[in-house]
């Protein structure tokens, strides 16, 4: 099971985070601090996965951003890793060439496809073939801008 995602841009801001465990904000803090300055201060040679209090963090940079899956002791890394490769897929067929400035614009786009790829945790929708996770994403984004824009008319 995953345990949360976050995203982290090589200055070490946080661009997207996903729990599915229950962490206290003050926990929550404390690791993002923590696991940013041991991904940060990796080496781009080194391999993608790091073991983090009993857990496994799988991470992959992506341009200026650090996608980051914690998982339990005896999850796949390799799965996990493939899972964040197509996140990525899916971001950069929605947004054309996904850019660390379309998720920190579009957020809600991000997080809604993520919900849809992953349910509490565990990999929902595995199929390559994600143009209808695309439209769906890009209709349910249309929708939300038109009760936006007729409710501050």
């Amino acid at each position: 099971m995953i345990q949360f995602v976050l995203l982290i841009s090589r200055q070490g801001k946080v661009r997207l985070t996903k729990w599915y465990s229950p962490y206290s904000q003050k926990e929550r803090t404390k690791v993002i601090r923590e696991l940013s300055g041991v991904i940060l201060s990796r080496g781009p040679k080194l391999c993608n996965f790091v073991e983090w209090r009993g857990y496994k963090v799988v991470c992959k940079r992506y341009a200026s951003l650090y996608f980051c899956m914690c998982i339990d002791q005896d999850d796949n890394e390799l799965e996990v890793l493939e899972i964040i490769h197509h996140y990525v897929e899916i971001l950069d067929r929605y947004f054309g060439s996904v850019c660390e400035l379309d998720l920190i614009f579009n957020f809600h786009k991000a997080y809604y496809i993520l919900d849809e790829l992953l349910i509490a945790g565990e990999l929902q929708e595995s199929s390559k073939k994600t143009d209808s996770l695309v439209e769906t994403a890009k209709e349910q984004a249309g929708s939300i801008s038109n009760i936006i824009a007729q409710a501050t008319k």
